[in-house]
């Protein structure tokens, strides 16, 4: 068993000698050998992954191994198209080496559990030759594909994480997992990512349950596991935002108030916590009766300036009628806090709340 859990802790190293310039030395011998190395790391997970203990144990022994936590034993069942991707976007491996890669992958084994792992390595290595040849430009925001495409792939290896813990009941486990991975990424990057798989699980379990119509009930019974999942997904996104209060006022610093408005249209708790926020930031507005205007009171504090803060709060009453409601229930509450002033520069949630209701009521009347 300690020889098993030695080898397990290997694959890191693998994987990263896989990515480096070190292949350039390798030879078709030495990738037959990485691929054995890998299918074996597979066939462990094959046989351990039902029971938990085991996975335990091996998942630790993976995680010694490296720097971060970013691989865990559900990696094992990849290993193949792990070391197959690595190998196939490395520029130094060998023309030799390459065709002897290529061809072994084309002959997988017979008793390979994912016959389609070449398809899968074409997909994936097509997909990123594409978002590499968008153009970017004024016309288009540069990072939309790749953000989409990102986010589809996290909501992707969610799944897969969630298909192995639940079965030996390590479900704690994941919110660690994505964890780990979001706080690899840039921050900007990591919202962007986040902000995007929140919309795309909203948005389909609505097409799902929209097109229900007419099937049968194994196929009602499949769309409703699989809206249970993508509500555990929104669970354990919308926990690590949340989670974090700096976290969440970074997050909401950073995406527009659009954006912002149309996820807290979808997810009540994010719309409950973002109000706050903004609450919390109209406070450390005053009104410099020389300007005219409302300004910071405290650049450390003041995190929008009035025309950010208005431009927000217009947002969340776009978004949807049930969002209005409540956005403006929430500016009447903080009026009637600072005393319910009907003059302008005595609250800033009066002046708000008047000039937000001005602008519905000249939509209303452009719509008429």
């Amino acid at each position: 068993m300690e020889a098993m859990l030695e080898q397990v802790e290997q694959l890191p190293a693998l994987l990263a000698v896989s990515r480096s310039s070190l292949v350039r030395d390798w030879d078709s011998v030495t990738v037959d050998r990485a691929l054995e190395w890998a299918r074996y790391f597979q066939h462990l997970h094959d046989r351990f992954r039902t029971r938990p203990r085991l996975r335990q144990a091996l998942g630790r022994r993976l995680r010694r191994g490296q720097a971060s936590t970013l691989l865990g034993f559900s990696h094992l069942g990849r290993c193949p198209q792990l070391l197959g991707l690595a190998l196939l976007e490395n520029r130094s491996l060998p023309p030799a080496a390459c065709r002897r890669l290529i061809y072994s992958l084309l002959q997988p084994a017979e008793a390979d559990p994912e016959p389609r792992s070449l398809l899968l390595l074409a997909r994936r290595k097509a997909a990123s030759r594409l978002l590499a040849l968008l153009p970017s430009g004024p016309q288009r925001a540069p990072e939309e594909p790749q953000v989409q495409a990102e986010a589809q792939l996290l909501l992707s290896r969610l799944r897969e994480e969630r298909q192995e813990a639940e079965p030996a009941g390590e479900a704690a486990g994941q919110l660690c997992w994505l964890s780990d991975v979001l706080e690899q990424l840039p921050q900007p990057r990591a919202f962007r990512v986040v902000a995007a798989a929140l919309l795309l699980l909203r948005q389909g379990t609505g097409t799902e349950q929209a097109g229900n119509g007419g099937r049968d009930e194994d196929s009602l019974g499949g769309n409703q596991e699989s809206a249970t999942g993508d509500e555990r997904g929104a669970e354990q996104l919308l926990s690590w935002l949340l989670g974090n209060p700096e976290r969440f006022s970074a997050f909401c610093l950073f995406l527009p108030g659009s954006l912002l408005a149309s996820l807290a249209g979808r997810y009540s708790q994010l719309s409950r916590l973002y109000l706050d926020l903004l609450s919390g930031w109209g406070d450390h507005l005053l009104y410099d009766p020389l300007q005219g205007q409302w300004v910071k009171s405290c650049l450390e504090k003041a995190e929008l300036s009035w025309e950010e803060l208005r431009e927000r709060f217009l947002s969340l009453c776009q978004a949807s009628v049930l969002l209005r409601r409540q956005t403006q229930a929430a500016l009447k509450h903080l009026k009637a806090r600072d005393g319910d002033f009907e003059v302008c520069g005595l609250s800033v949630w009066t002046d708000l709340l008047m000039e937000i209701e001005e602008n519905l009521k000249k939509e209303s009347e452009r719509e008429c």
